[in-house]
């Protein structure tokens, strides 16, 4: 089920009533109905997946509670240990077999041997990546006794399957929701008519600038070599644009959704393409998978503490571990190395730490050394996506040799005029909330509700306006 279809339309309106009515609903039956309605959100892709999210909740629910128990600390490594292995044996299992495999025959080609390599044909499960993340943080949060288990299966369950994050995120952490998951939830108008509004402006974000650019940009990369530099570069643009439409409307949508049902979500965007570096970039793109992997992975490796050495070794292996977790392709591999190395000056100079509040803060323009930053940025970013995007290293060697030429210079022979308008109107948006959890949250300190409802009429009708492709989510995919 799409967040931006006619059933989720349907399904949302009748959860919210369900949930809120009648008033004296326990936090228990509460989540009974969050339970059911997550199975059946989830269902809607392949109620066969079903069992392996149920096998997954149920593996870290039981382990979390034996490490607790361990009489030992060698008991309590031993279900840690089956926890970890078993669950990204089955993400490696499904997401990457393949890859391996083909990724170890073609490596004996070059050293002349023939293998033809097995494959499995197996679809790979909606949200695996994300839901697998949140029961390793719980499991890793108790082995290291910064949480005690949640011994209530209903309220766990939820944690792990709560349907506007299981399928993208943000990838929550125990500490966080559980605790609000665990008391009953009170109707609030004012947070109800907020998450309505942030749903709005996600919607808008996926349908009217994300699915726009995407069809410019899937025409230039799919049909590359037909296009001049010029074209090229203004195809990368329509995809920096669509992914960040794409996945941050996604997030605005679930985070809205949850607000509507008293939950709050962690953050996962805070408008990334006003970065002034890249480190800033990171601190501010898909922030529940940066941190993730900042307290799971690069802290206990060291983080950019000792050698310069190993600051060199953590920061790459971050990096190229968040790349594959996008994907059993080398392209996500390459695009986490290059923007380690993108990083790294940085980290070395002690300069990644330099951009941590809201650029121009309390002025209506940045000053000319912040916006020569945020290009610089912006420009680099938009350089990595198109080896994100491209089908394997050798096309997006090709796009960038055909890019870098003369005919970068030539007037582009795309050039839809109203996607231009529309970026633009959304970058406008963008900077003006810059200071909020979403660009228009703020729209209500707007005294005079003509201006509020004629905004939001834009932003609804150019929503229908635009409405009707009904294109999955980038990071389903992942």
């Amino acid at each position: 089920m799409l967040f931006n279809s006619i059933d989720f339309a349907l399904f949302l309106p009748l959860v919210f009533i369900l949930y809120w009515y009648p008033k004296n609903r326990s936090y228990n039956s509460q989540n009974i109905l969050l339970l059911l309605s997550s199975y059946f959100f989830y269902a809607c892709w392949d109620w066969r997946f079903l069992f392996l999210l149920l096998f997954s909740t149920l593996l870290d629910y039981f382990t979390g509670i034996k490490i607790s128990n361990s009489s030992s600390p060698r008991e309590k490594k031993i279900w840690f240990w089956i926890s970890v292995i078993v669950n990204l044996g089955l993400l490696v299992v499904l997401k990457y077999f393949n890859f391996f495999a083909t990724s170890l025959s073609s490596f004996a080609e070059t050293i002349g041997v023939h293998l033809d390599p097995f494959t499995l044909q197996v679809i790979l499960p909606v949200g695996i990546s994300f839901y697998t993340f949140h029961g390793l943080s719980y499991v890793i949060d108790i082995y290291k006794d910064r949480i005690k288990p949640e011994y209530n299966f209903i309220s766990y369950s939820v944690f792990v399957c709560f349907f506007p994050l299981l399928v993208a995120g943000p990838i929550e952490r125990a500490t966080h929701l559980l605790p609000q998951i665990k008391k009953k939830r009170v109707f609030d108008y004012s947070r109800t008519i907020d998450g309505m509004r942030q749903i709005l402006w996600g919607l808008f974000k996926k349908i009217v600038i994300a699915d726009s650019c995407a069809y410019y940009a899937n025409l230039i990369f799919n049909n590359y070599t037909h296009y001049q530099g010029s074209d090229l570069f203004l195809g990368a643009i329509f995809f920096t644009f669509q992914i960040y439409g794409d996945f941050s409307g996604y997030s605005d949508i679930a985070l809205g959704t949850a607000r509507m049902l008293g939950i709050d979500l962690l953050k996962n965007f805070n408008y990334p393409y006003f970065s002034r570096d890249i480190a800033e970039f990171w601190r501010r793109w898909h922030i529940s998978l940066s941190s993730w992997f900042r307290d799971y992975l690069y802290i206990p490796l060291g983080g950019s503490k000792g050698g310069t050495w190993g600051k060199i070794r953590n920061t790459f292996i971050i990096f190229i571990v968040s790349g594959f977790w996008h994907g059993a392709n080398w392209t996500f591999i390459v695009w986490g190395a290059l923007n380690a190395f993108y990083y790294l000056p940085l980290l070395l100079k002690k300069t990644n730490r330099m951009h941590v509040g809201t650029i121009a803060s309390n002025r209506i323009l940045p000053s000319i050394k912040e916006f020569s930053g945020m290009i610089t940025t912006f420009l680099l970013t938009v350089f990595a996506w198109i080896v994100f995007r491209s089908a394997s290293i050798q096309d997006s060697f090709i796009y960038f040799k055909r890019m870098f030429n003369i005919s970068i210079l030539e007037k582009p022979t795309v050039l839809p005029i109203h996607i231009f308008l529309l970026i633009v109107f959304f970058i406008i948006i963008e900077w003006m909330g810059r200071n909020h959890n979403y660009a228009i949250e703020g729209i209500d300190r707007i005294h005079l509700k003509a201006i509020r409802w004629s905004f939001y009429f834009v932003l609804l009708f150019l929503t229908l306006l635009f409405f009707g492709s009904n294109q999955a989510f980038i990071y389903f995919q992942f």
